[in-house]
């Protein structure tokens, strides 16, 4: 039964891998990853392309940034239930893989907000304040920073003057 299971996902797979690969070749874009089978004859290397922006979550497009050394960081946050984090900002570009939880990020200018839940991608803003929250679980998250050496990942917002309308 597994081994039917497999056969059908690998066969699933293989089509829309392939439907997928002909749109890509009419759009005459380059040739995305194709599952291959292993020695066992399970797919070995399935790639997914989970977000790919030039703009962050509210449709921001990021600028140039960082001339000085690149310096990538992962981090994995654990956020408790029912906790708000304080206003802030990201100097660099990042995005936030949701692992487990629900979280809702909200932008302190006029307090647009994003509910996001596990398997979300979330492309975060730079250098606009803004915060989280979480609901009656804890969120995982796991968050890429492409940032320079030494620059922090982020800084706490002032809220006497860059909260906007949503205050503290």
């Amino acid at each position: 039964m597994r081994r039917l299971h497999a056969t059908a996902i690998c066969f699933l797979l293989s089509a829309s891998v392939l439907s997928v690969a002909t749109a890509r070749d009419a759009a005459g874009l380059p040739p995305a990853a194709v599952p291959r089978d292993g020695p066992s004859g399970a797919t070995s290397v399935i790639s997914e392309t989970l977000l790919k922006t030039e703009s962050s979550w509210d449709g921001v497009n990021y600028a140039p940034y960082a001339p000085d050394q690149p310096e990538l960081t992962v981090i994995r946050l654990t956020i408790a239930p029912h906790t708000t984090l304080p206003w802030h900002t990201h100097p660099m570009p990042n995005a936030a893989y949701v692992v487990s939880g629900e979280l809702v990020v909200q932008r302190a200018a006029d307090g647009k907000e994003r509910k996001l839940t596990a398997g979300d991608v979330l492309a975060e803003m730079v250098d606009t304040v803004h915060r989280g929250r979480t609901g009656e679980t804890p969120v995982e998250l796991i968050v890429f920073y492409a940032g320079a050496s030494g620059m922090p990942l982020s800084t706490p917002a002032d809220c006497e003057s860059d909260c906007g309308g949503v205050g503290r």
